[in-house]
């Protein structure tokens, strides 16, 4: 990012006319577009001497653009604030120089967003491990989110790496990228899956009719689930119970592929699930498995999560 301490006011040059204005901060700026909306929601850019209300209005040439990038520094100042030492409920399982394994209890949001500024599992692991702050200043991640690497839905349960260092960040960015991350979840699918395993395949990208939803979508973004049958109930509804893995890793990625075919996580309003009969309060979903090459010592690691309580509660109660 440029200047982060300074407000600044260009002209738009012509070769940017018609342009979106959260991008043409970001490009003029240096601030990924994350940090631009938030710029945004927080009034600092103005057009013509107009604030800005949404990010997605057009420039023309000779727009007088206003930015000012101190009240990016304040926001992100409370985005980053630590949380008093046991605040934030989380067990760390496994921690070295490099990398820090968590297995976060439902209920905990990761990183900060506009809903969720205190209480978040990045507030919780700043109280303990403080250098986490000094990464995204290194280039590495946003400022909302040090260390975090990838993520798991607010409701659901289990395991995910976080990077102490820069070298660490970018190692685990990589085998990321290059799905030799290993990630193994548990859960219940409404119904009866004809297969014993099997893989679903298909891109997945915002919901058009409700922008909070993911949706399986012909411009979407790469995805595969591969899944195999651990038992199978008919009371006191039909469902299976699955075990999968992420071969890539989409926001509600599991979610979104189940009920794509018709099988539906077990406790998921959001994307149907039963709740009524099954007894669920929240998608019967845990992240039960973690696999990745440490970058401390270029060794393969891997852990393991059991069922917590609630879900195991509620399976006990189906045959």
């Amino acid at each position: 990012m440029s200047d982060m301490g300074a407000s600044s006011t260009v002209e738009i040059p012509g070769v940017l006319s018609g342009e979106r204005v959260d991008r043409v901060v970001a490009l003029l700026s240096g601030c990924t577009r994350a940090q631009v909306a938030r710029l945004v929601a927080a009034r600092g850019v103005r057009l013509c001497g107009i604030v800005v209300a949404t990010g997605s209005r057009r420039v023309h040439a000779g727009d007088l653009l206003e930015t000012d990038l101190r009240l990016l520094v304040e926001t992100e100042s409370e985005l980053v604030r630590a949380a008093a030492p046991g605040e934030v409920p989380f067990r760390v399982v496994y921690d070295d120089q490099a990398v820090i394994v968590v297995d976060k209890p439902p209920g905990v949001v990761v990183h900060p967003d506009a809903a969720h500024r205190s209480g978040t599992l990045v507030a919780g692991l700043l109280a303990s491990y403080p250098e986490l702050a000094q990464l995204p200043r290194l280039g590495c991640g946003e400022s909302d989110r040090p260390g975090i690497v990838h993520r798991l839905d607010k409701d659901t349960s289990g395991l995910l790496v976080v990077a102490r260092t820069p070298d660490a960040y970018r190692s685990l960015t990589a085998q990321l990228a290059a799905r030799t991350v290993r990630r193994t979840y548990l859960a219940l699918a409404c119904g009866a899956l004809e297969a014993d395993a099997g893989v679903v395949d298909a891109p997945i990208g915002r919901s058009l009719r409700d922008p909070t939803r993911m949706a399986v979508a012909a411009g979407g973004r790469a995805a595969r689930t591969h899944y195999r049958v651990l038992a199978r109930y008919t009371e006191p509804l039909e469902a299976t119970y699955l075990e999968l893995r992420l071969e890539t890793g989409r926001t509600h990625q599991i979610r979104v592929h189940l009920g794509a075919i018709g099988h539906p996580v077990v406790g998921d309003a959001r994307y149907r699930g039963d709740r009524r009969r099954s007894g669920c309060t929240r998608p019967f979903l845990h992240a039960t498995g973690l696999a990745f090459v440490d970058p401390a010592t270029d060794e393969e690691v891997g852990f393991s999560s059991p069922l917590p309580d609630d879900l195991a509660v509620v399976l006990g109660q189906f045959s």
